[in-house]
């Protein structure tokens, strides 16, 4: 009896992680050129189709460019205005402080909506071992 007491907890765990890890996203972003304007619509539309979505934006390299204070895009719009629309549904960006330390780079720098992770590539390995789907656009 107590093994099947067991074997039943254990399977309501699992199916709580499982419906917990639904619904949780990272997008990938490491080249602001080709990918920011089309991340951002991504995102956008996720949480329009999701509004329950957690979304999490992980930057480094060339990518943390759209996150920094006047960034624009190719048609000369402020990248600043998406991102805090974004974040004002619940997006989290992150930028990579390796990025800033090689690029020379200041958080005083980047959107005041934004935050930091020690290691870009390490934060997409666990948020996808978190259960996180992974999308880079």
């Amino acid at each position: 009896m107590k093994i099947l007491a067991y074997l039943g907890a254990m399977v309501l765990a699992f199916a709580a992680a499982a419906a917990q890890a639904q619904g949780t996203v990272v997008y990938h972003i490491d080249n602001t050129a080709t990918q920011a304007l089309k991340g951002l619509r991504n995102v956008r539309n996720h949480l329009d189709v999701d509004p329950s979505a957690r979304i999490t934006v992980v930057t480094h390299a060339e990518g943390v460019d759209f996150l920094m204070e006047g960034a624009k895009d190719v048609n000369g719009s402020p990248y600043a205005g998406p991102v805090a629309a974004l974040v004002a549904r619940g997006v989290k960006f992150e930028v990579c402080e390796i990025t800033l330390r090689n690029r020379n780079l200041k958080k005083e720098q980047f959107l005041q909506e934004v935050d930091f992770t020690p290691s870009g590539v390490v934060r997409l390995a666990t948020l996808q071992k978190q259960g996180y789907a992974y999308i880079k656009p």
